[in-house]
């Protein structure tokens, strides 16, 4: 039974088929963090962020890019999953888990390219096009370029899990 959850990671495709959001400056003034706990869509994640001791990592001066799953892509996941991910004993688990939807550096959807990508968590995330929408593992980037001053966030459908 494979245990799921949380947040972050690297690149997406050169074909972007999805919408880049146009964030004003005012929130490139936010790092990851802020803009995460300020939109209702990622409190789940925010809470796992916290759980993991990733706030002040993902604080920092970065620069990160951020695959971020949506409460929605974290109810996905089997009933009590995130629950059980959340408690302290199983912290190590949620930060492979959340380091995984994390890259090193800062990459614009017109800046990524088709293939595997490293991830904080030292795995490897695969990045593609299908059907003309650009996929990280099996979730779906529904919205790109959110920009951070420590980095780039880009939203996924669904919690991507390192094997």
């Amino acid at each position: 039974m494979k245990t799921i959850a949380c947040t972050i990671a690297l690149s997406i495709a050169a074909i972007f088929a999805v919408t880049a959001d146009d964030h004003s400056d005012k929130k490139a003034k936010k790092d990851i963090v802020a803009i995460a706990a300020g939109d209702k869509n990622f409190s789940t994640l925010v809470a796992a962020v916290k759980a993991a001791g990733l706030v002040e990592t993902l604080q920092s001066k970065g620069p990160f890019t951020v695959f971020a799953p949506t409460n929605a892509a974290f109810a996905k996941l089997p009933e009590g999953t995130v629950e059980t991910l959340l408690k302290p004993e199983n912290k190590a688990k949620l930060v492979k888990i959340l380091t995984y939807h994390v890259v090193a550096g800062k990459v614009m959807a017109a800046d990524v390219k088709p293939g595997k990508v490293a991830t904080v968590a030292k795995e490897k995330l695969t990045i593609s096009v299908k059907d003309g929408k650009v996929m990280v593992d099996k979730a779906t980037v529904t919205k790109t370029d959110i920009k951070a001053s420590n980095g780039v966030i880009h939203v996924i459908d669904t919690v991507v899990i390192p094997e």
